[in-house]
Parts: C-alpha cells; structure tokens; sequence
C-alpha cells in the first residue's frame, strides 16, 4: 500500500511553559506508532510523516490518544496531507503573504470535520485592521502591522471552536510546504 505524507501539527504545547515536549521526544513517540520518514520543525509541534492510513479522522483520533497518554495532556492536533497544504498555498488570496513589511498573514488550519465556511462565522474582523477569507480547506487571516495590537486575531483563542483549529504563520506554513516537496522528490 502507498504511504501518504502527513502533517500533524499540535497545539499547545511549548507554549507559555505549558505542555513541554521535546522535538526527539515527539519524533520518537510517532515512530512507536509506526509512522515512517518522521521529521520535526520548530518547537511549535510540526511533524511531518507517512502513514497508510488513508483516513484522517481516524488518523488524527489515533495520534490524539498516544499523545494524550504518552504526555499526560489533552492532544488536540490538525492532520493535513501534502497535496492539501500545497492546495492551501497555491489556492491562497490574492497576494496574501506578499507585502510582509505592512501585514502578517497567518493561516488557520481546520481539524474536521469543521469546515470553512462554519468557521468563518465564528470569526470577527477590525475594520481596517484585518481581513479574513475562508479558503477550501483553511482560513487565511491578515492583519496589519502598524494597528496589530487592535486586532481580533486573539478574539478566536476564545471561541469554543478553536478547539477545533490551529494556527501557523504564512512563513511556516510555506516552509513546511517547502520541507513536504522536498521529501516528496
């Protein structure tokens, strides 16, 4: 059977001095559950992996629950795989992440089976402050630089269906793109 490459990003953890776990600690305990080709990336809980499993609710409920065990912390992450993350890159507004001195772009990143749309209406915006869009797969959320500290960004740690989200910043969603085409040379 074809492996497909996966990203499963966590959340929260390194954060704040809360639910600290190592990169190796990480990579060691999704060998143990018998994933493949397993690489870590920045402290924040990127891990990049293959995996036959072809169904991603159940692959999610599975890592979740090793997780949970071997950390002591309730795991809640976002499994995507690479054709979607590229999708998400490729398929990204109009010049989003593109004028980086004026605006920071962050993407966020659905865990089903929330979708877009039912997101979207959980998130507010300030009014020349920032601009949201739902994408196919992910939310995409600007803000700009000079008026950051009025933003609603922070409003949706809040919501209840954060729960259910997490965010990367365009630059690492890019890299991790970038480190998933690579392997997948």
């Amino acid at each position: 059977m074809t492996e497909t490459q996966y990203l499963a990003l966590l959340r929260s953890i390194n954060v704040g001095g809360n639910n600290i776990i190592k990169m190796t600690d990480l990579k060691a305990c999704f060998e143990n559950m018998t994933f493949t080709d397993i690489v870590t990336y920045i402290q924040s809980g990127n891990v990049l992996f293959k995996s036959d499993e072809k169904d991603k609710i159940k692959l999610t409920n599975k890592i979740e629950k090793v997780l949970s065990e071997k950390f002591n912390y309730k795991s809640r992450i976002v499994v995507t795989a690479y054709k979607q993350l590229k999708k998400v890159v490729e398929e990204a507004p109009r010049g989003f992440g593109k004028a980086a001195d004026n605006y920071r772009y962050d993407v966020i990143l659905l865990k089903e089976p929330l979708i877009p749309n039912e997101a979207m209406k959980n998130v507010s915006i300030k009014e020349g402050v920032d601009s949201a869009y739902a994408g196919k797969y992910v939310l995409y959320f600007s803000r700009l630089i000079s008026k950051a500290a009025q933003s609603h960004l922070t409003k949706i740690i809040k919501l209840t269906v954060y729960q259910n989200m997490t965010i990367r910043n365009w630059n690492t969603t890019t890299k991790l793109l970038a480190l998933m085409e690579k392997r997948d040379e």
